[in-house]
């Protein structure tokens, strides 16, 4: 039976999973601890998840676990304890957005490779069934030619402003048209705002970054054969997938996605996060 440690307690992921392994038994793995940023925090998900363990420093799971599952909401924390146990040969499962900051996401992937440890980053949207479903009908109508995503974004979250939900979108439109992003542009119109992709070879997607309401994420794709929408229509089970994920990762102890897909989101959200601050286009580096 596999052993995953969480280190953050402080949203409804940390818990999520580890009922899923505790309580529900959806694979062969247990969620034997768990470290939160305040005492209440780690209670009150070791509670929900079945956790029977609450460890006072991060580190302490070294050598009690097979593989670590890193969640916070800002993605500033993420990197030191991804650092930690990569250089521990532990397989790291780190939660959307990878990083703040797209050197420390190209560090963590260069020293995996060293290390010959997995490390692994996804957003749960994209691996949804009727996302995947609907990312094959764009494939037989194409040529894409514009996407529109739609969804709860609030650029100035405390959690690190548009890397916070703006993850999921991004994340979406590289999933649905790759990672080739030429450069952003964010055009404020507060409390919303209205953010730009343009690709590389024509193809331009725009985000509805939305603070309140809107009804959710929702894609409009235009294509040479006509236009096709989706809403976020979640799997019955929407964790599962991500789980069964972590626990491929770490059983196989190899990285599940190609570099630049999981570098990408994060070069893309911090060129929208200088032109929020600049006001201006920003160029996205070539991965």
């Amino acid at each position: 039976m596999l052993k995953l440690g969480i280190i953050g307690a402080e949203n409804s992921h940390s818990y999520s999973v580890a009922k899923l392994c505790n309580v529900e038994k959806a694979v062969p793995m247990t969620v034997p601890m768990i470290w939160g940023e305040t005492p209440e925090f780690a209670k009150v998900a070791a509670e929900k998840g079945a956790i029977p363990e609450i460890v006072n420093d991060w580190r302490e799971m070294l050598g009690k676990v097979d593989g670590v599952m890193i969640d916070h909401r800002h993605p500033a924390p993420h990197y030191e304890p991804a650092k930690f146990y990569l250089e521990h040969k532990v397989p790291c499962f780190v939660d959307k957005p990878f990083t703040y900051r797209l050197h420390e996401a190209k560090s963590l992937l260069d020293l995996a490779e060293k290390m010959k440890t997995g490390i692994c980053t996804f957003s749960a949207i994209p691996i949804q069934t009727a996302f995947q479903d609907f990312k094959k009908q764009l494939v037989a109508s194409a040529p894409v030619r514009a996407v529109n995503s739609s969804g709860p974004v609030d650029i100035e979250s405390k959690w690190g402003g548009i890397f916070f939900y703006g993850i999921h979108q991004v994340d979406a439109i590289i999933e649905l048209l790759g990672t080739d992003v030429e450069s952003v542009f964010v055009h404020r119109n507060p409390p919303n705002a209205v953010a730009t992709m343009m690709y590389r070879g024509g193809t331009v997607a725009t985000i509805n970054c939305i603070k309140e309401g809107g009804g959710g994420f929702h894609w409009t794709v235009c294509t040479d054969k006509g236009v096709l929408t989706q809403s976020d229509k979640r799997d019955s089970n929407p964790y599962l997938p991500s789980v069964r994920l972590i626990q491929q990762l770490i059983e196989t102890n190899k990285t599940l996605f190609p570099r630049e897909r999981m570098l990408a989101p994060v070069a893309v959200l911090e060129a929208m996060e200088k032109s929020i601050e600049t006001g201006r286009p920003v160029a996205v580096p070539r991965l």
